[in-house]
């Protein structure tokens, strides 16, 4: 197998598995109210983790041609505050299941505005990889905070598709630093609009979010850069075992037969198409 497609598939198996974990921090703010707020404390203490290790390897802390860069930011800030909204109003599986709308996503958008070849292989695995994500949570109705969801869907994908345009000399941390630094301004402005005070607990969920998000985030970073979309996006769909994982743990939910046949549409395609890749490859 092409060692750079496999590093990718992994990378997206492992990042998507730790979201989840930010994804439940952000589940405790139960009708919370302020989410430009909680965006700015994550954006701030993001910014404030990495810049050591900005300093340590003599990085630049604002580089030239920074356009791409700017419009995932602000791409990013959209997306983490109607992921906050989203999480606080809908069941944890039901905002996952529509968040893992982004592969398939990424697929078509990636054809659309890249002009990337999308195999039928590839296709039809993002295809199953969706329902089965729907088969497993079973959502019984939308409304607009599923609206909310979707969008942070599209989000996720048109920045893991923007990072084909980020300039090749800048690392991982370059991109995660950046992301997180030129987002302040907006974030803040927008959560001096909101007028909510400042919040302990708050801004200790937001520091956890932010590492837990900052790690998916530069898993996506190197899988998408490593590799085709098309070839690794269905590789998103197995965080969705560890929600899974996560609420027997800690939550004391017990998966039911639909989740045994979820798993297999997703897990079953990604299998087939990793094999068919490696061959192609050998």
């Amino acid at each position: 197998m092409d060692r750079s497609l496999l590093m990718a598939i992994i990378m997206l198996v492992l990042g998507n598995n730790i979201v989840i974990l930010s994804d439940s921090l952000i589940k405790l703010l139960d009708g919370f109210e302020a989410p430009f707020q909680f965006v700015l404390y994550r954006q701030i203490s993001a910014t404030l983790m990495l810049l050591p290790f900005m300093l340590l390897f003599k990085r630049p802390l604002l580089p030239k041609n920074i356009r791409w860069h700017a419009t995932r930011a602000h791409i990013f800030l959209l997306g983490t505050v109607f992921m906050v909204i989203s999480l606080t109003t809908l069941p944890l599986a039901t905002a996952n299941a529509i968040f893992y709308a982004a592969p398939i996503i990424t697929v078509v958008l990636a054809r659309m505005f890249f002009k990337e070849r999308v195999t039928r292989l590839s296709l039809i695995t993002a295809v199953l990889g969706m329902v089965g994500v729907l088969v497993i949570v079973n959502p019984s109705s939308t409304n607009i905070f599923a609206l909310a969801a979707l969008v942070v869907a599209t989000t996720l994908a048109l920045n893991n598709l923007l990072v084909k345009k980020l300039p090749a000399e800048h690392s991982i941390l370059d991109t995660l630093y950046l992301t997180n630094l030129l987002g302040i301004p907006l974030a803040s402005a927008m959560a001096w609009f909101e007028g909510a005070s400042f919040d302990v607990s708050t801004f200790l969920i937001s520091v956890g979010s932010s590492l837990f998000a900052m790690i998916y985030a530069g898993t996506c970073v190197f899988a998408y850069r490593a590799a085709e979309s098309n070839k690794v996006t269905s590789a998103e769909y197995t965080g969705l075992i560890g929600a899974v994982i996560l609420g027997i743990v800690f939550f004391t939910e017990t998966p039911d037969a639909r989740f045994y046949i979820g798993s297999v549409l997703i897990i079953a395609p990604l299998t087939v198409l990793t094999l068919r890749n490696s061959n192609r490859s050998a």
